[in-house]
């Protein structure tokens, strides 16, 4: 009997793993899992140790499965009974892990490959993956589970900082920051949920260190709170942009803006889908931020917390754009504009950090696969840049503008198709549908 077909999920964060495990779940594919981190299941989301980075989403919303909404809310129950509403991201990175380690021991299980993904060409009917130790293999179809790209190097670093000691470009491979500039301020620059991380981090290693959050609006992320009984109106889901602000402060004054953003949520995709390139376009440029900060809220706890760092004065907030952040007589100098004015403020700071969230476009996304996968044709960015284009079942779209075959994405990268697909409620979601669209492509 011939070996079955076998399928590469390039990506072991949360979109890689779920989709190989429905894949393997299957029973009519091998499944090859490739992480070049060599931290599967966990990717960078869910690696953290620190108790005080919790989920943003209610644990009975957290369920890897979509046929089982408690699932994670049970596992939870049993590993910490007294647990609340809000676990902590390292408490999900150990869940997923153990999904993994339970499928290594099932008939059918996934193989594990620790390496990067540096090329992938078409091969007769499948595909050859070029792997940076020089190695090469034969595939029959391949998914890209790429998760979140680093954070884009703000506008006004100077080249030499960021090649510097004092500039920290991906904070999820922050290291202990040095004490040559113990009395300058750390800078945050951004003010979203990874700052918000960051934050809380540097209160626990250095919490004798200022820390200053700069941001062009100064939005930060809002806090979850109890909703209320009221019942939600459906959201016309054909509306433009404009119309569907309109109904969404009409259901704030009539619910609370908390719900009125949750009643939007189940129909975000449809209505993204349903707008034209214009109108997503508009949507991006002028509401995204807003969207950004009442859609991602904050447990309470964490919410509580970085409130009480702001009241201390242990965190200031700071609204203006950066003009030039050079190098200093002891660390560095920033030359900041704050919003609404023509004036320019300096600062002296000991490190900067970006904090600015994943990069918002693919052409900023500095990855070697995606690279090679677009200068070859295999590839396109969708018209908004925001990732890979694909086709309803998550196929990618080739320069020529044809689906290719048994070539698959899922999770963040396909964003410009489906705009909501970074949390783990929609992405339980994509991948079981892109497995099965997977082993339905593996007939033909």
């Amino acid at each position: 009997m011939p070996p079955l077909p076998l399928v590469a999920v390039v990506g072991g964060g949360f979109s890689g793993l779920m989709t190989a495990l429905h894949l393997a779940q299957a029973g009519t594919v091998r499944v090859r899992l490739i992480e070049r981190s060599e931290n599967f299941a966990q990717g960078a989301a869910y690696c953290t140790a620190n108790p005080d980075h919790l989920l943003n989403v209610r644990a009975g919303n957290m369920s890897a499965w979509p046929d089982q909404p408690d699932h994670f809310a049970r596992w939870l129950a049993q590993r910490r009974p007294e647990a609340g509403a809000f676990a902590s991201r390292g408490e999900y990175g150990l869940y997923l892990q153990g999904l993994l380690t339970t499928a290594a021991g099932a008939d059918g299980r996934p193989s594990l490959v620790a390496d990067e993904a540096v090329g992938l060409r078409p091969n007769g009917a499948g595909w050859r993956i070029d792997y940076a130790k020089g190695q090469a293999e034969q595939v029959d179809a391949v998914v890209l589970a790429l998760g979140n790209p680093p954070p884009a190097t703000p506008a006004g670093v100077a080249p030499e900082v960021v090649d510097g000691p004092l500039y920290h470009a991906d904070p999820w491979r922050l290291q202990a920051l040095n004490n040559d500039a113990a009395e300058a301020p750390t800078l945050l620059i951004g003010s979203g949920l990874t700052m918000v991380d960051v934050a809380l981090g540097l209160a626990r290693s250095t919490p004798d260190r200022p820390m200053i959050a700069l941001s062009r609006r100064g939005l930060a992320p809002l806090a979850h709170a109890p909703t209320s009984p009221i019942e939600a109106r459906t959201p016309p889901t054909n509306a433009s942009p404009t119309a569907l602000l309109v109904w969404l402060r009409s259901e704030a004054q009539r619910q609370g803006w908390r719900e009125a953003i949750d009643a939007l949520r189940p129909h975000t995709q449809t209505i993204w889908r349903g707008w034209n390139a214009a109108q997503r376009a508009r949507f991006l440029r002028h509401a995204r931020p807003y969207w950004d900060v009442h859609r991602h809220r904050l447990a309470p706890e964490v919410a509580a917390r970085v409130q009480a760092l702001i009241d201390s004065g242990a965190l200031v907030l700071l609204t203006g754009r950066i003009e030039s952040l050079t190098k200093g007589p002891q660390g560095l100098r920033l030359q900041w504009r704050p919003r609404g004015t023509t004036q320019i403020q300096t600062l002296e700071v000991g490190h900067a950090i970006n904090c600015t969230g994943p990069a918002a476009t693919v052409s900023a996304h500095q990855d070697r696969l995606l690279d090679a996968l677009c200068s070859q044709g295999q590839a396109r960015p969708d018209p908004q840049g925001l990732g890979l284009e694909v086709d309803s079942d998550g196929r990618l779209i080739g320069g020529d503008g044809a689906a290719q075959h048994r070539l698959f994405a899922v999770g963040p990268v396909t964003r410009g198709a489906f705009w909501e697909i970074t949390a783990v409620p929609d992405i339980r979601v994509q991948a079981e549908r892109t497995a099965q669209a997977v082993i339905e492509a593996m007939r033909t």
